[in-house]
């Protein structure tokens, strides 16, 4: 019997590019880069703040060789951080249907977890900001423990953390690296198609299960109960 539920954070409860691409638009400002389209940034996320910035700048010096070797990365890196720091919560909106699926979920009688690789205070950030943080017993960052998903142990703190076996649980992502979570702990791995995976449609990752909406989730745990 499901007895747990654990949700990925950016891109499957809550829509977050527009306050990502805002901390890449402010720290672009400070290094003299120009600004990039948001639509392309949003393709990028999906792999962490770090690799997006990183595949930026490879595509800003591939379209500008003169740039090559004058981009201080690690100064680009620490200005995100500071502006990430100040956009986090900020922005991001759940999507359509998250509320009434995590009541409904909640009513059922779950246990609800939260478990995403943004830093734990952007996620405390933008999960108090959204109203979505009492409805998670436990949230786990990507700075929590000493290892951050897809490792196997992330999950296995999670499961000994409610005292519930593997095949009590699920995990609900949008990204590859949420699937590989999932399969590393021995638990299904359900998608959603509304969020961010570096730009490569999330079937290719092999879930278990695609849901075309958050509402639909809710639909599916109610009829296995």
């Amino acid at each position: 019997m499901l007895r747990l539920v654990s949700f990925d954070l950016d891109g499957t409860l809550v829509d977050t590019a527009g306050e990502i691409a805002e901390a890449v638009h402010r720290t672009f400002d400070d290094v003299g880069l120009q600004r990039r389209p948001q639509e392309e940034i949003t393709r990028l996320i999906g792999k962490g703040t770090r690799e997006l910035l990183l595949r930026l700048l490879a595509r800003i010096t591939a379209e500008q060789p003169a740039l090559a070797g004058t981009v201080d990365t690690d100064a680009v890196l620490h200005r995100f951080e500071h502006h990430y720091a100040e956009t986090a919560g900020r922005m991001g909106q759940p999507f359509d249907g998250c509320v009434a699926m995590l009541e409904t979920l909640r009513a059922q009688g779950l246990r609800l977890a939260c478990v995403t690789n943004k830093e734990q205070r952007h996620a405390e950030r933008v999960l108090g900001a959204t109203g979505l943080a009492d409805y998670f017993e436990l949230l786990v960052g990507g700075d929590t423990l000493p290892f951050k998903k897809p490792d196997a142990r992330v999950f296995a703190h999670v499961l000994g953390h409610f005292g519930v076996s593997a095949a009590e649980a699920v995990h609900v992502g949008d990204s590859a690296i949420d699937v590989e979570t999932a399969r590393n702990a021995g638990v299904p791995a359900w998608v959603l198609p509304h969020g961010y995976n570096a730009g490569v449609p999330i079937t290719e990752a092999g879930p278990d299960h695609l849901f075309a909406d958050l509402p639909a989730v809710a639909a599916h745990v109610s009829a296995m109960r």
